[in-house]
Order: structure tokens, then C-alpha cells, then sequence
């Protein structure tokens, strides 16, 4: 009896010596957490961080505005809330708005009864309202949310817009310091514009026109067709943006909407998920299908990147 309760101290001693030897090794190794990272599997519904804003958003967003939201509204408002919850029930908790999307009455009861402080809403603020504070206020109080995470001024074009919209710039500032914003940033539609915004100090957040086929990208001057853009210098600007620290958003990922074969939709989420410059991309959606199709795509993407 002696020699077996002898037997049984002696192998829990081994067992505790050998197990604490490990988890030293493993507390002290530098390497350790990173590589256990490196080798962890990326998905599109990954809680990743926007550049230096101490904010998380899934990689994949659902944007609510394609064809400034005509093609979402058309789906009538339960079908459009049933969506939304569709998306955030796959693990979508990003969602894009704007003030000027015919959507943006609905995102405030679409989002209702999902956990508030798991989403990540982005809006914009559209031309240089002259109360912009009230306006930033009254964007509240439509989405039903006492913040919104990331405001952005709307599709800017100008090159000079630092000066041009000072105004608006000082009262998303204020509206930062009240905690009605967590973020801001700009939505740029030309090169210029995307180039003032990531020379600038007050840019937080960048949401970027790239597709690899140069569709509605920013070009020198606004463009709105189909026509093909080269598209080096808006990558140059979009390492720049990461480099800097600023979130980087990409969209227009389909083309705004031109992508209707598979395989340039193929193309295109290869592309934005092998940079690893851009944080988030954000794609219009009025099927549950091509949530799920966008998912699928760059799950694919990001195993093989």
C-alpha cells in the first residue's frame, strides 16, 4: 500500500514538473503567439482592425447604398431588415450607410435588436451643410444609436477640399470629442481628393474605389462610367493610407455593380484580399445569395493568399 501511494506522489510531481516546464517554455517563447497567429486560418468574417482607430469590424461589409440604395429599397423594408439580419447572422457586423442612400430611414430599424456594441456603422455626411454638428446629431437620432463608428464626408472630388471644408472637418471633431463619432474620415471619388486625404492629419478612415480592372476608380478627374482607370497610383496611395495608420476601406469591389460574370468577381476579391494594406472591404447586397457567394469567395481568397 506504502509503495503505491509512493508511486502515485512520484508520477503527479513528474506530471506537474513536466506540465509547468511547458507552459514556462511556451510563456517565454517571443515567438509563440505570433506564429500561433500566422498560422490561424483568415475568413471574411474576422473581427480585423481598422488601421489605428482602436476599432474592430468584420473584413466583409455589407454596403446599403448600390445605385444609391434604389436597388435595396426595391426590395421593400421587412425584405431589406430580413437581409441585414441574414448578413449579421453569417457574421457580418459592418454595415455601410449614408445619408444620402434612399436606405438610410431603414438602417436604424434594421439594426434594431442586434447587439449594438458588436456592429460597426458607418455613415456618411453628404455636400458642406452649414450646421454640419446638427447634421452629424440628426444621423443619430435616424439610426436610433447614440454614436455611429466611423462618419465620413461623402464622395469628395476636390482637391483642395482641406480648405474648402474646414468647417465640416471642425464639427466631426467636435462631434469625436462629444462621443457621437468614435472615427471620421473621407469617401473620395478622384485622385486628387484620395491623395489630400492621405497627406492629411485629420484623416482617420479612407474608403477607397479598387478593383483590378480599373472600374470607377480614381482617376484626375470624377468618373462615373465604366471606363478603365490605371490603377497604380490609387494602390500607392492605399500603402501610403496603411503606413500612416489610417483605416483603409475598400470599395467597389464588383465594379459598382459592372461584375456580372463569376469569374471578375472572382478576380477582383482575389485581388483586394491579397492586399494586405486594405483592412475591410464593404460590397452592396440585395440577395442572400451573394452574401453568401461574397463569403465563399473570399474564404477561398484568403486561404490561398
Amino acid at each position: 500500500m506504502f509503495m503505491v501511494m509512493k508511486l502515485r506522489l512520484h508520477n503527479r510531481r513528474h506530471f506537474l514538473q513536466t506540465t509547468s516546464v511547458a507552459l514556462g517554455a511556451a510563456w517565454l517563447s517571443p515567438w509563440s503567439a505570433s506564429a500561433a497567429d500566422a498560422t490561424a486560418k483568415r475568413t471574411a468574417v474576422d473581427q480585423v482592425s481598422l488601421g489605428q482607430t482602436g476599432i474592430k469590424l468584420s473584413r466583409l461589409g455589407m454596403g446599403t447604398g448600390s445605385n444609391n440604395g434604389f436597388e435595396q429599397t426595391a426590395l421593400g423594408k421587412q425584405e431589406f431588415i430580413d437581409l441585414v439580419h441574414y448578413a449579421y447572422d453569417k457574421g457580418i457586423t459592418y454595415f455601410d450607410c449614408a445619408q444620402a442612400y434612399q436606405t438610410f430611414p431603414w438602417i436604424g430599424d434594421a439594426i434594431k435588436g442586434l447587439p449594438r456594441e458588436k456592429l460597426f456603422i458607418q455613415s456618411k455626411v453628404p455636400g458642406r451643410p452649414e450646421d454640419a454638428l446638427d447634421v452629424i446629431d440628426n444621423q443619430r437620432k435616424v439610426l436610433k444609436t447614440d454614436y455611429v463608428d466611423s462618419l465620413l464626408i461623402h464622395c469628395m472630388m476636390r482637391g483642395d477640399w482641406t480648405d474648402g471644408w474646414k468647417q465640416v472637418m471642425e464639427a466631426f471633431n467636435e462631434a469625436k470629442d462629444k462621443k457621437w463619432i468614435r472615427a471620421k474620415g473621407v469617401s473620395c471619388h478622384t485622385l486628387p481628393a484620395l491623395q489630400k486625404a492621405t497627406a492629411s492629419a485629420w484623416t482617420e478612415v479612407q474608403l477607397v474605389r479598387v478593383n483590378p480592372q480599373g472600374n470607377h476608380m480614381d482617376g484626375a478627374s470624377p468618373s462615373w462610367n465604366s471606363g478603365h482607370t490605371d490603377i497604380q497610383p490609387v494602390m500607392e496611395q492605399i500603402k501610403t493610407m496603411h503606413e500612416k495608420g489610417h483605416g483603409v476601406i475598400g470599395m467597389k469591389i464588383c465594379g459598382n455593380g459592372d461584375f456580372r460574370k463569376p469569374e471578375d468577381r472572382e478576380k477582383s476579391i482575389r485581388f483586394a484580399m491579397s492586399c494586405r494594406d486594405i483592412d475591410a472591404i464593404v460590397i452592396g447586397f440585395t440577395e442572400r445569395s451573394q452574401i453568401d457567394e461574397a463569403i465563399e469567395r473570399m474564404n477561398r481568397a484568403l486561404a490561398e493568399a
